[in-house]
């Protein structure tokens, strides 16, 4: 048997946020798991709001987070074209078969006067639904007032009863017609509503489950009662859960970013933003959090998704990022970083060679510890990418404070000129600690002045790993430099 087709359908109002990655992953993982079709259809029927800005943005962002489409926007595929806005021909069309088959009706009543209703229900203290007005119009009068020059909506014909189904999250689920009035599936200027356009797309493209945000499950009785009305079976619902924030509200822009797009720009890797989108409000069971995407295909299940929202923390995404950074290797690394180094003016010719290459590499292995996010490492490597450094005003103000610093500071230098061993982390050790034993001071006084001098900043990977990537000459100098710093303040 075929696989379950499955589509992601986002409005090009704005770009991809992470409620809708969210949701597309899950679409995505739950194709992959069983062999079936993911598929990528745009919504663009807001034509005022969309844009083709905002298309491109989020076929981007799908891509950046490994979320490839097998049918859609730039491959095509049999049930083209794969844009709401270029099938209002088949829209209409269904519309028409509605109304033909006696499940929807035409309707000519002005927004004044359905306005005038519901006002006048709302002041008598109840509340108000469509009343059917139109449906009881006859041919003749249909026709009169068609060449009066009246355009009629086209409403959906809500029978009597109930209409329940079984979500894959939410459970039994059952809604009384009573609540859903006549709604409209076609505007009178002939556009297409949003509840027949999804369905008559779902339809045409065989959409046998439908995975999306729970904010739809009141639009899912009029999309069951449109599918049937039109002599197919509905498809299986899963309706995911909210996305909040840490203050437990539903995340929007005051929480900060929510655009896929700016947390590529943050540096942020894709698969590790996967796994943590992955994981909002879905559990593989026991208690996993780094998966790659072949261990969450694998494990993946509709009823797996809890029913409770889900809370986006910021500082579990760093997480996630800084694991994901430190399973890079080391060439891998490099090239993640270059293109930042350049756009700072740090990359050097030199760091292509075999020599400077491995050197790099060193230098970035030795920050990642300290690193969220990529342009983390910009920051951190800065002082082994530069002739000098500036002091932290607080650093210089907390650690240089011992008597006579600047000529314990000398003394180091002279020893370590003089010594004659290998400049690695070891040796250096071995003097700076002998040097502050010579001259009865705590080592510490004389290591918190050699990270000063080295990095610019109170704190810093071992100072004396830093030293020894600097290289003796520079190291030296920096050391050389602090001591100056001292005598002239």
């Amino acid at each position: 048997m075929a696989g379950p087709r499955v589509r992601f359908a986002p409005s090009p109002t704005g770009y991809l946020h992470v409620g809708g990655a969210r949701t597309a992953l899950f679409n995505w993982l739950f194709a992959r798991r069983h062999g079936g079709t993911f598929i990528l259809r745009i919504e663009d029927t807001d034509a005022e709001r969309s844009s083709d800005e905002m298309v491109a943005g989020i076929l981007e962002s799908m891509r950046w987070l490994g979320l490839t489409w097998d049918e859609g926007p730039g491959i095509g595929g049999p049930h083209a074209p794969y844009y709401q806005s270029q099938r209002f021909r088949r829209h209409r069309d269904v519309a028409s078969q509605l109304i033909a088959s006696g499940n929807a009706y035409r309707c000519f009543c002005s927004p004044e006067l359905l306005k005038e209703k519901r006002e006048a229900a709302e002041r008598a203290g109840g509340g108000w639904k469509y009343d059917r007005t139109c449906l009881k119009l006859t041919e003749e009068e249909q026709r009169r007032l068609e060449a009066s020059g009246v355009q009629p909506a086209v409403r959906f014909k809500v029978p009597d009863g109930k209409t329940s189904y079984t979500d894959h999250v939410r459970g039994h689920i059952e809604f009384d017609h009573d609540q859903i009035e006549d709604f409209v599936v076609l505007r009178s200027n002939g556009l297409p509503i949003y509840h027949l356009s999804v369905v008559a797309d779902d339809i045409d493209m065989g959409i046998t489950h439908v995975i999306r945000g729970d904010d739809h499950i009141s639009n899912t009785p009029k999309h069951i009662l449109l599918w049937q009305a039109l002599g197919r079976t509905p498809p299986e619902f899963a309706h995911v859960p909210l996305i909040l924030g840490t203050d437990k509200k539903k995340l929007s822009k005051r929480h900060g970013i929510t655009s896929v797009t700016e947390y590529e720009r943050l540096g942020y890797l894709p698969d590790a933003m996967a796994n943590f989108l992955g994981l909002l409000g879905w559990s593989p069971g026991g208690d996993r959090e780094l998966m790659r995407r072949e261990e969450m295909i694998a494990a993946f299940t509709l009823e797996g998704i809890s029913g409770g929202a889900a809370v986006f923390d910021p500082e579990k995404l760093d997480w996630f990022n800084g694991q994901y950074l430190a399973q890079l290797d080391p060439e891998r690394l490099v090239q993640c970083v270059k293109p930042l180094m350049q756009a700072a003016g740090l990359w050097e010719e030199e760091y292509d060679g075999p020599d400077r290459r491995e050197w790099l590499q060193r230098v970035l292995q030795l920050v990642l510890p300290r690193v969220k996010r990529l342009p983390d490492f910009v920051e951190l490597a800065r002082p082994f990418l530069t002739v000098g450094v500036d002091y932290d005003p607080e650093a210089v103000r907390k650690h240089l404070g011992t008597a006579d610093l600047d000529g314990h500071v000398e003394a180091l230098v002279l020893a370590l000129e003089a010594d004659s061993g290998p400049f690695d982390e070891f040796s250096i050790e071995r003097v700076l600690r002998s040097v502050a034993d010579a001259r009865g001071i705590k080592a510490a006084a004389l290591i918190h002045a050699a990270r000063l001098a080295a990095t610019g900043q109170a704190v810093s990977p071992g100072i004396f790993e830093v030293l020894a990537l600097l290289g003796k000459s520079l190291a030296l100098s920096r050391l050389r430099d602090l001591v100056s710093f001292l005598r002239t303040r």
